[in-house]
């Protein structure tokens, strides 16, 4: 996959790693501001099962 994104983009080697760098911070902003938000509240962190007996002291 990796492969084909990199045979597909234009320019000469430089051009594409900026290109590449681009393609990533514009993947991870977007898991950032809409994907990891929307999926919080499905996920189980906040279900904690540990109770207070046996706590180490």
């Amino acid at each position: 996959m990796y492969g084909w994104i990199w045979r597909h983009l234009p320019g000469n080697a430089w051009v594409r790693a900026a290109l590449s760098l681009v393609l990533v911070l514009a993947v991870v902003y977007v898991l950032f501001q809409y994907v990891f938000p929307w999926a919080e509240p499905l996920l189980p962190f906040g279900d904690v099962t540990v109770d207070g007996e046996g706590a180490a002291r």
